[in-house]
């Protein structure tokens, strides 16, 4: 199976994809990494696992729906049937999730349905929550809002600050999330409404 990843930063959790596949773990190809960032150090981690990768500047296009078709064609390109985020900073429009339904996937660094958006993290820790973690989920229309495929959960240490829990959630993430993409490709994951099966 071709599967796509989507990146705007550092790439961790790339590389920990990268690494899944490059020892057999996930037995698929990552056949195209996508950033609209063209600093992304991401893209340095594809080109040094010899994946080919591609840069779109959102402000060459008209719309969010364009830019997510020029993705799109690419991704068919290559017969793409998983696609990743794993930190785009961008929201897919509904052409791109209804193209892919069921098939994008995201990571968050807090325990959805809680603490949505950019600063799950720094919002988890200001609530003064006891547990955290990350979330996989596959992605629709709405803002971190898709069927939970993965948790798991953190404890929170009174003597946390945002960088200390940040790296203990960055860590859970490098494992859940490979292992999300590996049930996804071994077609190991049904889903009905809101819930998530693995099978």
């Amino acid at each position: 199976m071709n599967i796509a990843v989507l990146c705007s930063g550092s790439g961790t959790n790339l590389q920990a994809i990268i690494d899944s596949v490059r020892n057999g773990y996930i037995p698929a190809k990552i056949a195209l990494v996508v950033s609209d960032e063209g600093r992304a150090y991401a893209l340095e981690r594809a080109s040094n696992a010899g994946i080919e990768t591609l840069i779109l500047n959102a402000k060459d296009f008209k719309s969010r729906e364009d830019f997510d078709k020029e993705i799109v064609k690419n991704l068919k390109k290559r017969n793409v049937e998983l696609v990743v985020l794993a930190g785009f900073m961008r929201l897919m429009s509904p052409y791109f999730v209804k193209v892919y339904k069921n098939r994008i996937m995201n990571i968050h660094p807090a325990l959805l349905p809680a603490f949505k958006g950019t600063h799950g993290i720094k919002d988890a820790l200001d609530y003064g929550v006891k547990v955290t973690g990350p979330t996989v989920h596959f992605v629709d229309e709405k803002l971190d809002h898709g069927p939970i495929i993965l948790q798991k959960a953190i404890e929170v240490k009174d003597d946390d600050t945002e960088e200390t829990l940040l790296e203990r959630v960055h860590k859970e993430e490098h494992v859940i999330y490979p292992e999300a993409i590996k049930l996804f490709v071994e077609r190991r994951l049904e889903i009905e409404g809101r819930r998530v099966r693995i099978v």
